[in-house]
C-alpha cells in the first residue's frame, strides 16, 4: 500500500533573505508547500522568488512559454515596525493566502535581540528571545481552537552570518542552514 503524501500547506516565514529563513523557505517549496515570506532586501526577495518558483515540484509541469504567476508570495518589508506587520497582514488577506503555519511572529523578542546584538554582540539576549518565542508558542497553543496548531522550531545552533560575527571561524563547527 502506497503512503499518502502529506497535505500541502501555506507557510509564513519572516527573514527569508538569508540564513535559516531562506533555507527553510527553499525546502518548504521543494516539498510542494506554498511560502509567504518577507525580508528587508528587495534584491534578495526578488532572487528568492525566482528560486522558489524553480524548485517547486509543479514548476516543471507548466507547458506554457509564458511565466505562470508564482504560488509563493515573497515581499520586501520590515516586520520590526507596526506598519510592516500591518502591511503583511493586509496583503495576506487581500491575496487570500492565509497561512496554515506561521513562523517567527514574535517580533518583540526578535527586535530586542537585534538591538542587543547590534549594541553588545552578545548571544545571551538572542537566546533569551528564542525562549520567549517558545513561551509565547505554548501559550497560544492553549488558546487555539481544535484543528489548529502552532509549533516553535528549535534547530539548535546554526552556522549563520550572525553566529560567525560572534564566534568567528568556530561558527563553521555547526551545521549550515541548508543542512538543517
Amino acid at each position: 500500500m502506497k503512503a499518502e503524501a502529506a497535505p500541502r500547506k501555506t507557510v509564513l516565514v519572516t527573514g527569508v533573505s538569508r540564513g535559516l529563513g531562506r533555507a527553510l523557505s527553499l525546502e518548504l517549496a521543494r516539498r510542494g508547500h506554498t511560502v509567504i515570506g518577507c525580508a528587508r532586501s528587495i534584491d534578495k526577495v526578488q532572487a528568492l522568488q525566482h528560486e522558489l518558483m524553480a524548485v517547486s515540484p509543479d514548476a516543471s509541469s507548466s507547458s506554457s512559454s509564458a511565466s505562470p504567476p508564482s504560488k509563493h508570495l515573497i515581499i520586501d518589508l520590515d516586520v520590526r515596525s507596526d506598519s510592516g506587520v500591518q502591511a503583511l497582514a493586509k496583503l495576506v488577506m487581500e491575496t487570500k493566502r492565509l497561512p496554515d503555519i506561521i513562523g517567527s511572529q514574535c517580533r518583540g523578542p526578535w527586535l530586542l535581540s537585534h538591538l542587543y546584538h547590534c549594541i553588545c554582540l552578545q548571544v545571551a539576549p538572542y537566546c533569551a528571545s528564542k525562549w520567549a518565542v517558545e513561551g509565547l508558542t505554548k501559550s497560544v497553543a492553549k488558546e487555539l481552537p481544535p484543528g489548529l496548531a502552532i509549533v516553535a522550531l528549535s534547530p539548535g545552533v546554526i552556522n549563520t552570518d550572525m553566529l560567525a560575527s560572534c564566534f568567528g571561524s568556530s561558527a563553521s563547527l555547526y551545521q549550515a542552514p541548508e543542512t538543517w
